[in-house]
């Protein structure tokens, strides 16, 4: 299970410019597809805006689905003095496609990345005081 929360297109924390349109999977048919404009690091109407956060080594939450339908979660640490860096938006494709996936959606990410597995934690949170209260997540539960 992964605690993310998804961003879209169009959100509070986006420009408006993709309309209302999902944004869109960073990889289709196995090749690593970032759109910076669907995304929202980009302001067509402003090209001198954008995010840096997208630019910027961050943690990051990824999901995806390999050629097979089966799921790949990932979380990357970040931010973590003499340890890992985290990724830019295109580095977390490549690394997530990397792994087998041909289908890719970014989750949150920075603060917000926590992975646990059977209730444990199993990644560094950047946040120094630990886990983010997030209100969504991704569970994965045992088939019936």
């Amino acid at each position: 299970m992964t605690s993310a929360t998804p961003r879209a297109a169009g959100s509070a924390s986006a420009p408006t410019t993709a309309s209302s349109v999902p944004p869109p999977p960073w990889c289709r048919t196995g090749r690593v597809a970032v759109d910076a404009v669907r995304e929202g690091t980009v302001d067509v109407k402003d090209l001198t805006f954008g995010y840096a956060w997208a630019l910027i080594r961050q943690p990051r939450t990824m999901a995806g689905v390999d050629a097979r339908g089966r799921l790949i979660l990932a979380a990357v640490d970040g931010r973590q003095s003499g340890g890992s860096e985290g990724f830019t938006l295109n580095e977390a494709a490549s690394f997530i496609r990397s792994l087998g996936a041909v289908q890719v959606l970014n989750l949150d990410g920075g603060g917000s990345t926590a992975m646990t597995v059977n209730g444990t934690l199993v990644n560094h949170t950047s946040d120094a005081t630990g886990e983010r209260p997030v209100g969504d997540t991704v569970q994965v539960m045992p088939g019936r």
